[in-house]
């Protein structure tokens, strides 16, 4: 496994993160798709054991349930200065007011319940869960970098939002002497392009760490474009992410499953290949129900597709409306 620099910070970070929304209890939360303790800690245990060292997670993945199944796999499987772990804050954790946000209430509150599910003193990086619209966002600022004076977070990263937003979030910062995002966890892959635009080049000149959400488009670049999963079935917010553009992404997986059985490999690492290309990416956040999964992202690592490969695969893309912000 290589590691690379996150953002301009010195942080060294795996070039896979895996992604733990799919470790928690299916009947918590929103995510009825996922594995429970017993199923994730294989797949975890495999991550360690490849030499991926950074782990992402939310307080809203399965009711918190996510925190906890992670924060005791790595415990149990690796030393607590071994790895990165991050973790987020927005998302809706209990009813009425001060329950969800990016307030500061919300914020220190959340970032102790974070620690004590993750059985930990401090989180690497903790990030915000999208925008939030009614809050300040120099009350946010401010309350991530207390958040870090006080030892609870190393670093601090931000999600999908609009390039307006981050630039207006990085300036406050700035001029405020507040703790600097080091990473964008935005949406990137090959059915959805549009952060190229904007984001990722506002990313790359202000050094920012890149670490892409939904990297193989939540496994629609990975099968025939009419084949189906379980996830696939049940994944509200994933439905709406592609409702509009199927005639489209259907010659792009095309495209993949092309070159895939050109070079011999499977459509997961030509897909994920894609995205480790992009110079500004850092780390994709990889999720996976098996390990099979798993060692098709790591393989990935190793596989350089050509510029005629490249062009090959982002010919049929068309401009998508944005999505993913919400």
């Amino acid at each position: 496994m290589d590691y690379i620099k996150l953002g301009r910070t010195g942080l060294d970070v795996s070039r896979l993160c895996l992604g733990c929304m799919t470790f928690g209890v299916p009947d918590r939360g929103n995510h009825e798709w996922t594995l429970d303790e017993e199923q994730s800690r294989p797949i975890i245990r495999r991550a360690v054991e490849a030499g991926i060292n950074f782990f992402d997670t939310a307080n809203v993945y399965s009711d918190g349930t996510s925190e906890e199944i992670v924060g005791r796999a790595l415990k149990e499987y690796t030393r607590r200065d071994e790895v990165v772990i991050a973790t987020k804050v927005n998302g809706r954790m209990h009813a009425g007011p001060n329950g969800a946000g990016l307030s500061r209430k919300a914020i220190m509150q959340e970032i102790d319940n974070s620690l004590r599910r993750l059985g930990t003193d401090y989180v690497d990086l903790y990030q915000i869960h999208r925008f939030d619209h009614e809050v300040p966002i120099e009350e946010t600022l401010e309350a991530l970098h207390d958040v870090v004076k006080a030892g609870k977070a190393r670093y601090i990263g931000a999600s999908s939002m609009y390039a307006w937003q981050f630039a207006a979030m990085l300036h406050a910062a700035k001029a405020n002497g507040w703790t600097r995002f080091s990473s964008m966890q935005n949406y990137v892959n090959l059915l959805y392009r549009e952060e190229e635009r904007e984001m990722l080049p506002l990313c790359e000149a202000e050094g920012i760490g890149v670490i892409p959400w939904s990297p193989l488009a939540r496994g629609r670049l990975t099968r025939p474009w009419d084949e189906t999963s379980k996830r696939a079935q049940t994944d509200r917010f994933g439905q709406t992410l592609y409702e509009h553009t199927a005639d489209a992404d259907r010659k792009v997986v095309e495209a993949v499953a092309a070159v895939a059985q050109a070079r011999g490999v499977s459509r997961a690492q030509v897909a994920l290949a894609w995205v480790l290309a992009k110079r500004v990416v850092t780390a994709p956040i990889v999720g996976a129900s098996r390990i099979g999964h798993l060692d098709d992202a790591i393989a990935a690592c190793d596989l350089v597709l050509s510029a005629e490969e490249m062009a090959q695969l982002e010919a049929p893309y068309i401009p998508h409306a944005v999505v993913g912000f919400s």
